[in-house]
C-alpha cells in the first residue's frame, strides 16, 4: 500500500495495512473548536483599489459599452455579478413573498405621462445641480457640498495628526476627482460647523445649498471654479409611445406606479380584504446628475418594491409581536437636526411605543429589511436606520426611514422604507375618477343622526336664476353646527347666506333642514401604503465590500468571504488529475450536486490545486472537494472551507450530505467538523 502524504511520512503504512484501518484512524481525529485553523479577516485594511481590481479581473460587473468609451452610470454584470445578484433577489423573494404571503407583479417600464403627472414625479422628481461657471460641468449639489468639507474636515484630522492622508491610486487619477484634501487645521468653531452641516445636508433646500456654497467657498475640485446657483433637474427619462410622438412617455423611476394602478384588481385577487402587500422585481431608471460612484449611483438598475396596503385607522400588524424585541441601530430626524450623527441602539417595540418610528408595520418592515440585510451578508456594526428629514422627504411620504450601509465611500442608502399614506390611490383616483378604494362591512351597523338640508328646486330657480347652483353649493358645504344654526333663522321666518360677493335671503318655502337618521352598514375608505424599496445593485455592492479580505499571510490572495446563500457557485470540483478514469467520478459528483439543487463548478485547469482554489477564493466560492487517485479506489473525497482552508474527509456520500446541510444552511462548519474527520494530507491508495 502506499500512502499519498502532505503531512505524514509514508511509514504510517507501516501502522495501516488498508486503506480501511486508515480511514477508521481518520475518523478519531475530528475537529474540535480549538483544532479550526484561525482566520484574522482584518489583519491587512481595506483597500478598494484591490476589491476593484479583482471584481474586474473575474467580471464580476464592468462599465457598458466600453468598446465605444463607456456611458457613465450605466454597468453590465459578468457571470459571477449575475449568479450574485440572482441569488439575493431569490433570497428577497423567499425572506418577503413567500414568508409574508405577498402577490407578486410584474408591470411595464413605459410609462404615459399622465400617470407621472398625477403622481408628481414631472413636477417634484428632481435633485439640485450646480453649474462650473466656467466649462459648464454639471454636478450634484449636495454631493459637491459633502466632498468638498469631507476633504476639509480629513485635511483638519490629519493636521491635528489624528490620520493618515491615504494615497491617490492610478486607477483614481484617471477618473474624476474627488474633492482634494489639503492638509490645514481648521478652527474649532469650523469644524463644528462642518459636522453640522453634514449631518444635516439632506435637510437643505436647493437655495441654501447655494448659501454654502458662496459663504464657505466651494468650487468645482476638478477646476477650482466657482459654481452657479443651485436648479432643479428632473431625474426621469423622457420617451414617447407611438411613431407619431403624440402619447408622451416616461421610463419609470421605480415600480410603485404599477402596484396602485393595479390596486382594484389586487384588492379583488385578495377576497376584498386588507391588509396585504404587492411585491415586484422590475428595471426602473434614473438620469443621474453626475454618476461618479460605481454601482452606487447609477441610471439602470434592478429594484425589489413592497406596497404594503392597511387601513389608515389600524396601522398595526400580526406579527410585530414576534420582532418588538428586535434592537436597530436608528438615527431619528431630532438628532441629525441638532448636528449629530450619533446612532441608538433601540428595541423596535420601544421605538413604535414612543413614537420615533410611526407605526407597527412601519417597525415591522424595517425589522424584516435588517433580518434580510445580515442573512446575505452584510455587517450589522456597519448598518443602520436613518430617519428622514422635513426638507428631504419624498412628496408622497409622511415618514421614511433609510436602511444605511457603511462603504469606502461613508453612508450609502441602499432600502428606504416609506409610510405614502394614501397619497398616491387618492391622487389617481381623483385624476381617473375610478375608486381606489376598500369597502368594509361591518359587523355592527353605525346609526347616526345629522341635519339634511332639501331645497325646493323649482321654488329657488325662478328665484335666483342662475344664482341657484350658488346658493345650494354654500349650503352644501356647510357642517353640522352651521346648518343647526340656519335651521333656528329659518324658524324665526327668514336667513340670509352670503357666498362669493352674493346675499341670498332664504325663507322655509325655499328650503327646509330635517334631521334625519341614517344606518351605516358598509365602510368605505382609501388604505395607506407602507413601501419598503431596494436597490439590489447598491446591496450588491456593500455586500462585496462587506466580503473582502486578504490572507494575513499573502495579501496577493484575495478572499470573498460571500454566505452560501447568495454565493454564485456554492461547490467547487476540483479534479487532482485530467485523466480518463477521474471523468466518471466527477460526473457522479457533479450529478448527485445538481439533484441536491447544488450549484456546482468543474475547474479542470491545468494549473495547481492551489492556484484553483485561490481563484475559487475570489469568486466567493465557499466550498471546494477534491478528488484524488485515493477518491477513484476508495471512493472518498475531501471537503474544504473557503475562509480556514481546513479541510475534511469522508466516503463521497456522506460528504455530499454534509455538503447539501451545509449549503442549505442547516448546520454550519463547526457542527460538518464534527460529522466527517479531518483531513491532514493522508490517503491510501494500493
Amino acid at each position: 500500500m502506499r500512502v499519498r502524504s502532505i503531512g505524514f511520512p509514508t511509514t504510517l503504512s507501516t501502522y495501516f495495512p488498508t486503506p480501511r484501518n486508515l480511514y477508521l484512524f481518520l475518523l478519531t481525529r475530528r475537529y474540535s473548536h480549538s483544532d479550526m485553523s484561525a482566520v484574522n479577516k482584518s489583519f491587512h485594511p481595506f483597500d478598494k483599489s484591490r476589491l476593484d481590481a479583482l471584481l474586474n479581473r473575474r467580471f464580476f460587473y464592468a462599465p457598458a459599452f466600453e468598446i465605444y468609451g463607456g456611458v457613465a452610470g450605466l454597468y453590465d454584470y459578468g457571470p459571477p455579478g449575475s449568479s450574485l445578484q440572482a441569488n439575493i433577489m431569490a433570497e428577497w423573494r423567499k425572506h418577503f413573498i413567500i414568508e409574508d404571503h405577498m402577490l407578486e407583479l410584474d408591470t411595464t417600464i413605459m410609462t404615459p405621462a399622465p400617470v407621472f403627472e398625477t403622481s408628481g414625479h414631472v413636477a417634484r422628481f428632481a435633485d439640485w445641480m450646480v453649474k462650473d461657471t466656467k466649462t459648464g460641468d454639471v454636478l450634484r449639489a449636495d454631493h459637491l457640498v459633502k466632498s468638498v468639507l469631507e476633504a476639509r474636515l480629513a485635511g483638519d484630522r490629519e493636521a491635528r495628526g489624528l490620520a493618515a492622508q491615504p494615497k491617490d491610486d492610478e486607477k483614481d487619477k484617471k477618473r474624476k476627482k474627488k474633492a482634494k484634501t489639503v492638509v490645514v487645521q481648521l478652527a474649532d468653531e469650523l469644524v463644528k460647523e462642518f459636522e453640522s452641516i453634514l449631518a444635516q445636508l439632506d435637510n437643505y433646500s436647493g437655495p441654501e445649498i447655494g448659501e454654502l456654497c458662496r459663504k464657505y467657498d466651494i468650487r468645482n475640485p476638478d477646476t477650482d471654479n466657482e459654481v452657479g446657483e443651485p436648479q432643479q433637474f428632473n431625474l426621469m427619462f423622457a420617451s414617447s409611445i407611438g411613431p407619431t410622438g403624440q402619447h408622451p412617455g416616461y421610463l419609470r423611476p421605480e415600480t410603485a406606479q404599477g402596484h396602485f394602478l393595479n390596486f382594484s384588481r389586487l384588492l379583488e385577487f385578495n377576497n376584498g380584504r386588507v391588509p396585504f402587500a404587492s411585491a415586484q422585481i422590475g428595471r426602473s431608471f434614473r438620469n443621474e446628475i453626475s454618476p461618479r460612484a460605481g454601482l452606487l449611483r447609477v441610471r439602470e438598475f434592478t429594484m425589489g418594491e413592497i406596497e404594503h396596503f392597511v387601513d389608515p385607522e389600524d396601522k398595526s400588524h400580526e406579527k410585530f409581536r414576534e420582532v418588538r424585541d428586535t434592537v436597530l441601530s436608528l438615527l431619528d430626524r431630532h438628532v441629525q437636526v441638532s448636528g449629530s450623527t450619533q446612532v441608538t441602539q433601540m428595541t423596535i417595540g420601544e421605538a413604535v411605543d414612543t413614537g420615533i418610528v410611526a407605526n407597527e408595520t412601519l417597525g415591522y418592515f424595517l425589522v424584516r429589511i435588517n433580518l434580510f440585510l445580515i442573512k446575505i451578508g452584510i455587517n450589522p456594526k456597519r448598518l443602520r436606520f436613518r430617519q428622514h428629514m422635513a426638507n428631504e422627504m419624498a412628496h408622497y411620504a409622511t415618514d421614511c426611514w433609510d436602511a444605511e450601509i457603511e462603504n469606502a465611500t461613508g453612508w450609502t442608502e441602499c432600502v428606504g422604507c416609506a409610510d405614502r399614506a394614501a397619497y398616491d390611490l387618492s391622487v389617481h383616483s381623483a385624476r381617473t375618477g375610478q375608486p381606489l378604494v376598500v369597502r368594509q362591512a361591518l359587523k355592527d351597523p353605525i346609526v347616526t343622526e345629522k341635519e339634511v338640508p332639501e331645497f325646493n328646486k323649482k321654488v329657488v330657480g325662478k328665484t335666483y336664476g342662475r344664482d341657484a347652483s350658488l346658493l345650494q353649493k354654500a349650503v352644501g358645504e356647510m357642517d353640522e353646527s352651521q346648518l343647526i344654526k340656519l335651521k333656528g333663522e329659518l324658524a324665526q321666518g327668514q336667513a340670509t347666506i352670503s357666498t362669493e360677493g352674493k346675499e341670498f335671503t332664504i325663507t322655509p318655502d325655499l328650503l327646509a333642514i330635517e334631521r334625519k337618521t341614517f344606518k351605516q352598514s358598509i365602510r368605505e375608505f382609501t388604505p395607506n401604503v407602507i413601501e419598503p424599496s431596494f436597490g439590489f445593485g447598491r446591496i450588491l455592492y456593500t455586500l462585496l465590500e462587506h466580503s473582502f479580505w486578504c490572507r494575513e499571510q499573502d495579501i496577493e490572495r484575495g478572499v470573498l468571504s460571500l454566505p452560501s446563500v447568495v454565493a454564485p457557485t456554492k461547490v467547487l470540483i476540483v479534479p487532482l488529475s485530467a485523466k480518463e478514469e477521474f471523468d466518471p467520478l466527477v460526473q457522479e459528483v457533479s450529478t448527485k450536486l445538481r439533484k441536491a439543487g447544488i450549484f456546482s463548478r468543474v475547474d479542470d485547469s491545468n494549473t495547481s490545486i492551489g492556484k484553483r482554489y485561490a481563484r475559487n477564493d475570489e469568486l466567493g466560492t465557499p466550498f471546494g472537494v477534491t478528488l484524488d487517485f485515493a477518491s477513484v479506489q476508495n471512493r472518498t473525497m475531501t471537503l474544504r472551507e473557503r475562509d480556514t482552508t481546513d479541510q475534511l474527509i469522508g466516503p463521497i456520500d456522506d460528504v455530499i450530505t454534509v455538503l447539501t446541510e451545509l449549503v442549505q444552511g442547516t448546520i454550519d462548519w463547526p457542527a460538518a467538523c464534527k460529522r466527517l474527520p479531518a483531513y491532514d494530507g493522508i490517503q491510501a491508495v494500493d
